[in-house]
């Protein structure tokens, strides 16, 4: 694959790979850079190829931030591995219908995802900042019923497609059972690790991964989802959704434009 590919085109993906990583792990939502990074880099490739190679090149970022977090927040397990394990059963069933997704649909519902987790971005820049959370130790019961609703819905969404995951996953946390960000960063990343993985059991037995493309970008993620977890850390993520929200939009339009192209040709 790299042999058919532009010099350019490849350095263009591993930026899109470090990007990707860095945000995704203060953030989340690193899909929302990569994803639409190789659909344009690769317009040729079928729509299970790019999502299969996506989780190749997120893996990576996904595993090192998962650690860098773990390491310096230590999240509460009780919580955080229930939770990937139902992300992992929900992915593994949503990478299933992956291969039902056509070329001509794919344009249109990645569109549709950056707009609205563009739109939630921008509406809600102050998302987690406080740890106020709901049934906690009061109803442990239901604290636990509704993340492992939480894994198994948005673990499915990330099998069948995947951009924003990260960041449905820090969203559902705050929202649904209150946790601050970093405690809720910290559990996405462990979530996302396994829907990832997840995702690749179902994938690379179809040869659907685009090796050479896939682990250039999982070793650009690996650089920004360290450097990306230290930062979520020490500084938080405020600075970081300017980016995300200059890239975000860039996105939009390249593939805004190349959807109305499709529709109107």
């Amino acid at each position: 694959m790299l042999e058919t590919l532009d010099p350019g085109v490849l350095v263009f993906l591993a930026l899109a790979g470090l990007t990707a990583g860095f945000i995704d792990a203060v953030v989340g939502g690193g899909g929302l850079v990569q994803l639409p990074a190789l659909l344009v880099g690769i317009p040729g490739a079928t729509p299970v190829q790019l999502l299969a190679t996506n989780k190749l090149g997120s893996i990576a970022g996904t595993t090192t931030s998962s650690i860098t977090y773990f390491r310096r927040v230590r999240p509460d397990l009780r919580t955080a591995l229930p939770l990937a394990g139902a992300a992992f059963l929900g992915s593994a069933a949503g990478a299933g219908t992956a291969f039902l997704i056509t070329k001509e649909s794919f344009n249109p519902i990645i569109l549709t995802v950056l707009v609205a987790v563009g739109a939630y971005t921008l509406a809600r820049p102050s998302m987690g900042q406080m740890q106020r959370l709901r049934f906690g130790h009061v109803r442990p019961r239901r604290h636990l019923a509704v993340a492992l609703l939480i894994g198994l819905v948005v673990g499915a969404y990330d099998g069948a497609l995947g951009p924003g995951t990260g960041s449905f996953f820090v969203f559902a946390l705050v929202s649904a059972l209150g946790y601050g960000f970093l405690e809720a960063s910290a559990k996405a990343k462990i979530a996302n690790l396994a829907t990832n993985l997840a995702a690749l059991v179902v994938f690379v037995p179809q040869g659907a991964v685009m090796w050479e493309v896939g682990l250039v970008m999982g070793a650009c993620n690996i650089v920004g989802g360290y450097l990306g977890a230290r930062v979520a850390v020490a500084r938080g993520s405020r600075f970081v959704r300017v980016v995300f929200v200059v890239v975000l939009t860039a996105f939009v339009v390249k593939i805004g434009l190349d959807t109305w192209v499709q529709f109107t040709h």
